[in-house]
């Protein structure tokens, strides 16, 4: 009798695993190509940063768990000979896309003798998913997850030896990837944002329980608005409580033109995503906002629970001694376990860590890494 039940149980799982194949849609189980043909990926260079003469470059195409066909380009040093290399996933800054920072990180990294996928999150860039810029603490983490499953079925990768980079916003999401994907040896963040701690709690921790509660209701009356109108409306996630107590949520993150006497935090963003240096049609930051209703699930998600749980795998954080996230970086410092390490690096912003190859620091993160993914 119990023979029989567990040849049924088998017969069973077999059938509805057959009648999951059957109900997918047909470039589901096509080929890498054929994903790519959909996204209709660029081509052409078109990245804020030169080309390496010292690497390959291809763009490819992945699907993550939720069947988002995200776009990406892959880097591959040129005198890679034979051997298996160790290989490298990056993506932010946050509402960035990869002919950005991620892209200047990844081809410098494949320069250094990795194979490097710097990929455009889901919904943003080239990369699939509608509506479009909507961002999400849960599938922003399973796109670096879906970079790594990715990278291991390369031939040209050693697939025990796969390491995530981190910028801004998606300094968070890789290490949030990290505590709960074990495949991942080490992370290195730059300029690191808790884009739920700052969703949630404002710039600074500065969000009263009182204003919370207002952008919340807001939010959620924005909802119904969506619903109503079939189309989710764009807004930025600089959410802020105004003088007169009003929820206040600009139509776009940065303004088309730097205004008189602008913020330092704005005018350091609006000189890399607003100028010829980092301005990218692509770009969320550069040209619009994410869905208003995006901050919700970040509000309401926090990140970094399990931030020991990456322990004993290591951790270099990054940051500049001037950058006004700098406090998001000391304080995963403290809360992760060992090894671990917090590198602060002088006269140094939180946007010069982008793209300025002076600040950036290029060999002490390579060595970083050759020590750590063995």
């Amino acid at each position: 009798m119990q023979l029989t039940r567990k040849a049924f149980l088998q017969s069973a799982l077999l059938a509805c695993t057959a009648l999951f194949i059957s109900a997918l849609p047909a470039q589901a189980a096509s080929s890498t190509s054929s994903g790519e043909n959909m996204l209709h990926l660029t081509q052409e260079w078109d990245k804020t940063f030169p080309q390496s003469s010292k690497v390959d470059h291809r763009k490819v195409s992945f699907r993550n768990r939720y069947g988002i066909t995200l776009a990406a380009d892959l880097y591959l040093p040129k005198n890679r000979g034979q051997q298996k290399l160790a290989a490298l996933a990056v993506s932010g800054p946050f509402g960035a896309v990869k002919e950005q920072s991620s892209g200047l990180y990844a081809q410098t990294m494949a320069e250094h003798g990795f194979v490097t996928l710097a990929f455009d999150p889901s919904y943003t860039g080239e990369s699939g998913g509608e509506p479009r810029n909507v961002s999400s603490p849960e599938i922003n983490t399973e796109d670096f997850s879906a970079a790594v499953d990715y990278l291991g079925l390369l031939p040209e990768v050693d697939r025990e030896k796969i390491g995530l980079i981190g910028i801004c916003g998606f300094g968070g999401m890789s290490l949030n990837a990290a505590a709960v994907d074990k495949r991942i040896k080490a992370v290195v963040t730059t300029s690191m944002y808790d884009m739920s701690r700052v969703m949630a709690r404002g710039l600074g921790d500065t969000l009263s329980a009182a204003d919370r509660s207002k952008i919340l209701d807001m939010l959620s009356q924005q909802r119904w608005q969506d619903a109503q109108n079939g189309y989710p409306t764009t807004g930025s996630h600089g959410i802020y409580i105004a003088a007169d107590g009003k929820v206040v949520m600009p139509a776009r993150l940065l303004p088309e033109t730097l205004p008189d006497n602008p913020h330092p935090v704005v005018k350091e963003f609006f000189d890399y995503y607003r100028t010829a240096r980092g301005f990218h049609k692509n770009s969320v930051n550069s040209s619009g906002a994410f869905t208003a209703t995006s901050a919700l699930s970040f509000m309401n998600m926090p990140l970094l629970s399990y931030i020991k749980e990456i322990s004993p795998r290591p951790i270099l954080l990054i940051a500049g001694d001037n950058a006004h996230s700098r406090y998001f970086s000391e304080d995963i410092y403290q809360a992760a376990a060992e090894p671990k390490e917090l590198l602060i690096l002088k006269n140094t912003n939180h946007v010069d860590l982008y793209d300025r190859m002076d600040k950036i620091p290029f060999e002490r993160i390579t060595r970083f890494f050759q020590q750590n993914l063995h």
